[in-house]
């Protein structure tokens, strides 16, 4: 199973003692450093200057910019780097430099152009959701769900008791709680979870998505930290207990383990395919909206659906779906930092976000990602599982996507089980969305 490439550092060893040769080596975002500093350079002074063009390029060169440059940050600060550092920095460093007005107004109206009326974020969500599901092994995606449905279901069941249970505790209304703090942490991540979630709270409670984004955005970063966290703890449990742990085998029988530690063979980007499988996505996500009209239920959802029957059913041909999963895999290496740049510009206001955080808020999050391990680690003697490797499984279900599942299993040193995470992630975050936003619809 391929790792996201949101995860994927691009720097080349060089030589000790030539800093000049080493400064040459270092890439932000693939771009040469010296390139990259004048590219920015560009940008900065067209922006300062009020010159930028008031179009999509010019809204696409601020948010890459500042996307690419974050998102390396994040990935070398050592402590932040471990606990979601790119998505944090891409998140919150725009909504401090637009709260303090350091964008220029034209700036601010030529994202705006590009995120709002453009509307990049329904692009983005699109080829993220549809492309990762159209793109997994559908063998692995079977036999995964069937053996990750009751840790789910338990840990799920878990997570939901206990947050409401703390949520009360500290004054939080259940719905709340559930909808604003529980939701957002299971969802499955920023891509596959908080967008479409927004999306869908935006359908049913009629405000604009980015009020939801600010609201929902930092349970899913707390949750993350609080994951890994529970992963190195559960590490550090299997080296002194050895018999609680399979070190990296979740099931206690290697004939079917090595169901899930076969491999996709690496196939070259073919462009014409990857053209038709965005035509494809982009049928989806109108499909969503069409039946959206019929059931009643928001069209982003019945997007994901369509996609997990289609992907079962074996109804989209192989090609086809390998054309979609390379645009997820463009849009996941060059748009989701940038997006979040625009997310953050536009829809984190910084006093919202400051106004959500407080120690009742932490220690809930806190108590849905220990109630879902500790329930994965308990349930695991029964589903003939190690107790070690089925909890931090079904911990990365409280992940940030698949950022999170890289920094939970590399925290636990078990990136073996990456097959497991991405079902527990993907399959696991889109049912949180699809049954968050039924009952959200039920509710109001």
């Amino acid at each position: 199973m391929e790792n996201n490439s949101l995860h994927h550092t691009v720097e080349k060893s060089v030589p000790g003692g030539q800093p000049l040769r080493l400064l040459g080596n270092i890439e932000v975002g693939s771009v040469p450093l010296a390139l990259f500093i004048t590219i920015a350079a560009i940008v900065a002074a067209s922006g300062a200057a009020g010159l930028l063009p008031k179009n999509m390029i010019g809204g696409l060169a601020v948010i890459m910019t500042l996307g690419f440059a974050l998102a390396k940050i994040g990935r070398m600060i050592p402590v932040l780097r471990e606990i979601g550092g790119p998505a944090i920095l891409c998140l919150m460093v725009p909504s401090v430099l637009v709260y303090f007005d350091v964008f220029q107004a034209h700036t601010m109206a030529t994202v705006h152009l590009l995120m709002k009326e453009a509307n990049l974020l329904y692009f983005v969500i699109a080829c993220l959701v549809v492309g990762s599901i159209l793109g997994m092994n559908r063998t692995i995606l079977i036999q995964g769900m069937i053996r990750m449905f009751v840790p789910l279901v338990v840990g799920t069941g878990a997570a939901i008791l206990s947050g409401l249970l703390v949520g009360s505790l500290f004054g939080y209304s259940i719905y709340h709680t559930f909808f604003f703090i529980i939701v957002p942490i299971i969802g499955g991540g920023i891509g596959e979870g908080i967008l479409p979630l927004s999306l869908a709270y935006s359908a049913i409670l009629g405000q604009t998505p980015d009020v939801y984004v600010a609201q929902l955005a930092p349970a899913a970063v707390v949750g993350n930290i609080f994951a890994i966290i529970c992963a190195g703890v559960l590490a550090r449990m299997g080296s002194r207990r050895p018999s609680l742990s399979g070190n990296g085998m979740l099931i206690r029988s290697r004939e079917d383990n090595s169901v899930f530690t076969q491999t996709q063979s690496v196939q070259q980007t073919d462009f014409q395919l990857m053209g038709a499988g965005l035509l494809m996505i982009c049928a989806f996500f109108i499909v969503g909206g069409l039946f959206e009209k019929l059931v009643h239920i928001p069209g982003p959802v019945l997007m994901i659906l369509a996609a997990v029957f289609c992907k079962y059913a074996k109804v989209i041909p192989s090609s086809m779906e390998m054309g979609a999963h390379s645009c997820y895999k463009f849009v996941s290496a060059a748009l989701v930092w940038p997006l979040m740049i625009g997310l953050g510009m536009l829809y984190v206001p910084l006093e919202s976000v400051v106004a959500v955080f407080s120690v009742g808020y932490v220690v809930v999050c806190g108590s849905v990602v220990i109630a879902m391990t500790l329930s994965g680690f308990f349930i695991a003697s029964r589903l003939n599982m190690y107790p070690v490797e089925a909890a931090i499984v079904t911990c990365c279900h409280s992940g940030l996507g698949g950022t999170g599942d890289v920094a939970i299993l590399s925290a636990s040193n078990r990136m073996s089980l990456m097959p497991f995470a991405q079902i527990a992630t993907r399959i696991g975050g889109a049912s949180t969305v699809i049954a968050a936003t039924l009952l959200l619809g039920w509710v109001v």
